[in-house]
């Protein structure tokens, strides 16, 4: 595994010290994170009390020259319509965020490492 996309419960965990996770982690090259994880944090940054910290720890994550961050482009609202349609003919919804998550993972062809069983429903995606 050289390359993956870590879902906003991913980094949540790492930073928690969870060692099953940190570990996977130093095993891969490339550890990629969606700008809509970013956004993720940023909200439950600004509900707890420690926002300047984390926000701090968070720009040390994505100074790692291993860390790779996603943007949102044109391309991967194709992909986000693909699954949307996707799941809505199968009747299987999943959070928005969720969707565009996927569709950054299927734009630039890496595994997503998650802990939402609701990422299931997106077929063809590769869950770590």
């Amino acid at each position: 595994m050289k390359k993956i996309l870590i879902d906003t419960n991913i980094y949540s965990h790492a930073m928690r010290g969870d060692h099953y996770i940190t570990g996977l982690l130093k095993k891969v090259d490339s550890i990629g994170i969606s700008v809509i994880s970013i956004g993720e944090l940023y909200s439950g940054f600004k509900a707890g009390s420690k926002e300047l910290e984390n926000h701090t720890e968070l720009e040390f994550f994505l100074d790692s020259p291993r860390v790779v961050l996603y943007p949102v482009d044109i391309i991967t609202a194709d992909y986000y319509a693909e699954i949307l349609s996707s799941l809505k003919k199968a009747g299987t919804p999943i959070p928005t965020n969720g969707i565009w998550i996927a569709a950054a993972a299927f734009q630039h062809g890496l595994k997503l490492f998650t802990k939402d069983a609701h990422f299931s429903y997106v077929k063809g995606l590769v869950i770590i």
